[in-house]
C-alpha cells in the first residue's frame, strides 16, 4: 500500500483542528503518513515550545500524541484501502474520548521527533491507538490514545 498524509483526506468541514488541521495557519500542521499498518509524523519542536531551558513543553507532547493518535484511528478504520488516494478526502473523523500520556525522559528541544502510532484494537465504537515520540533513537514518551466516531451532533 502506498503511504497517503492521513490528514489530506480529512473533509473540509473538519480540517481546523489546532495540531493537525490544513487550514489553521496558526496551528502545528502535523502531517500523518500512513503505510497499511502503522503511522508516522515528524515535528521538530520551535523556541516557542519551551518547558525549561533546553527542553520541550509537555503539553505540546500531549497535543502530539492525541492529534497522531486520532489520525491514526481514522487510517485504521479506512474501508478503502488500496483506493485511498483515489477516494479524495473522506476519512471518517474521530475524537478523544480518552487520552493518557507517560513521559520517559525528558525530550530535547530543536530535535526532530519521530512520532509513530498503532492501532491495538479496533472495533465499530472505537480504536485505541499506542503512540511513541521518540528524538535521537530513544522513546521519550509513550501515550494511548482511545478513539470515538465523531459523534452525530458536532457534525
Amino acid at each position: 500500500m502506498k503511504n497517503y498524509c492521513i490528514q489530506d483526506h480529512y473533509p473540509e468541514q473538519y480540517c481546523h483542528c489546532y495540531g493537525c488541521g490544513r487550514e489553521n495557519r496558526h496551528g502545528l500542521q502535523i502531517k500523518s503518513y500512513w503505510d497499511g499498518q502503522t503511522a508516522t509524523a515528524r515535528f521538530t519542536p520551535g523556541p516557542h515550545h519551551i518547558a525549561l531551558p533546553g527542553y520541550v513543553y509537555g503539553g505540546l507532547l500531549a497535543s502530539l500524541v492525541d492529534c497522531h493518535g486520532i489520525a491514526t484511528a481514522s487510517a485504521a478504520m479506512d474501508e478503502t484501502g488500496e483506493d485511498r488516494e483515489k477516494a479524495g478526502p473522506q476519512l471518517k473523523r474521530y475524537v478523544t474520548a480518552s487520552l493518557h500520556v507517560d513521559y520517559l525522559r525528558p525530550t530535547p528541544m530543536g530535535k526532530e521527533l519521530e512520532i509513530t502510532g498503532t492501532a491495538l484494537a479496533v472495533d465499530k465504537d472505537k480504536v485505541v491507538v499506542e503512540v511513541k515520540i521518540s528524538a535521537r533513537g530513544k522513546v521519550r514518551v509513550r501515550g494511548q490514545v482511545l478513539a470515538a466516531p465523531m459523534p452525530k451532533s458536532m457534525a
